[in-house]
């Protein structure tokens, strides 16, 4: 990880992950929540990137339970945890849970006490080596949700998402919403929220404000994939399905610029290169943001299978600097991120090295934005 700004997300600091995965059982559902793990740990085993995983009961409440799993790195987790795959072999497990809670954490430092009075000199030096450094944080996480509606609703639909009333931005003494972006790309919609405090918190009270059920409502006979939002599972399908993650998140390390501009970009990746794209971009960034004369001030990358959505926040026009709005940054990096996208946007007479070529392409990732409101006091 470079020190070019400051990092508060990223899946791609090369350290090993930690998931967390806390959970409340209805009564009596125990045996049937058993079998489920079982299954889930056979699935779970082959996934490349899994290492091993426990599962633990309270010692004081029976009926709340852990399920703890480490992983080589954020990005196999990421695959794995937005497959249909793992919709499918976690479906079992609704039945028997009343409630939920995931939390993802980077393994930084680690010990081997047993190891070290072996080997002290050596233990010490692999420890060092696999020290990874910490995100420098501003109490604020990041998430998004994207999903398609039917051809030829695109208006209609961007009318309905533009006009609901704002939800009441404090949740709790802790919690608090901070923005919420939302942008179109042809018929996909994505909305980008962030969080100040417990983003699951958030969450939940946002799907409850009158307001938002009636036009989460209002656009579902748009969507191409059915939901009945009355039905836990099929909401609960539809909204695992619609995550995307946010994998980095940079700010320039100087002072936030006066009139900065929030754009939404959508690349389609070639089948099977979402997350190298992702990863690409989100370095680019990190680059961008130690560029004292920049455009870019701050960037979110959000990436699920082959979907990469990059949100930046720019000083003057998007085709200002159309490289740097791409995400490009030195010799070279336009031939990478040409490798990695999907469709015929770039053109056939040149690379993206000519402006006119970034240019074009730029206008055909720059997503349509639908409203974007920042509570007071953010």
């Amino acid at each position: 990880m470079t020190s070019s700004g400051r990092i508060s997300q990223s899946a791609f600091d090369g350290s090993r992950l930690r998931v967390i995965l806390l959970l409340d059982l209805y009564e009596g559902a125990q045996q049937e929540f058993l079998d489920a793990y079982e299954h889930m740990c056979n699935q779970v085993a082959s996934v490349p990137g899994h290492i091993s995983d426990q599962l633990c009961q309270s010692i004081e409440n029976p009926s709340q339970w852990l399920i703890t799993s480490e992983w080589e790195s954020a990005p196999p987790f990421l695959a794995w945890v937005n497959s249909e795959e793992h919709v499918e072999t976690v479906r079992p497990m609704h039945s028997c849970v009343r409630d939920t809670r995931s939390m993802r954490y980077s393994v930084l430092r680690e010990t081997h006490p047993k190891q070290q009075q072996a080997a002290p000199k050596a233990a010490k030096a692999g420890n060092a080596a696999r020290q990874v450094q910490a995100r420098v944080g501003e109490g604020v996480a990041r998430h998004a949700l994207t999903f398609t509606v039917k051809p030829g609703s695109e208006s209609k639909v961007a009318e309905i998402l533009a006009g609901y009333e704002a939800p009441q931005a404090q949740v709790d003494d802790t919690t608090r919403l901070r923005r919420t972006s939302l942008f179109m790309h042809g018929n996909r919609v994505v909305r980008a929220v962030e969080v100040e405090g417990d983003l699951l918190v958030a969450l939940r009270h946002v799907a409850r404000q009158p307001g938002v059920r009636a036009v989460e409502e209002a656009i579902n006979p748009y969507l191409e994939q059915d939901r009945n939002l009355g039905d836990e599972d099929s909401a609960r399908v539809f909204f695992t399905r619609a995550a995307l993650p946010a994998v980095h998140h940079v700010v320039a390390d100087r002072p936030e610029p006066a009139g900065l501009r929030r754009h939404a970009l959508y690349y389609p990746a070639k089948p099977g290169k979402g997350m190298e794209l992702a990863r690409l971009l989100s370095h680019q960034d990190e680059a961008a943001a130690a560029d004292p004369n920049g455009t870019v001030y701050g960037s979110t990358v959000f990436q699920r299978d082959d979907i990469v959505v990059r949100l930046i926040d720019i000083t003057g026009e998007v085709d200002a600097d159309p490289l740097a709005s791409l995400g490009i940054q030195g010799a070279g990096k336009a031939g990478e991120l040409e490798r990695l996208l999907d469709g015929p946007a770039i053109g056939v007479e040149g690379s993206l090295e000519t402006e006119r070529n970034a240019n074009r392409l730029l206008s055909h990732a720059d997503m349509m934005p639908v409203t974007d409101r920042t509570a007071a006091h953010s």
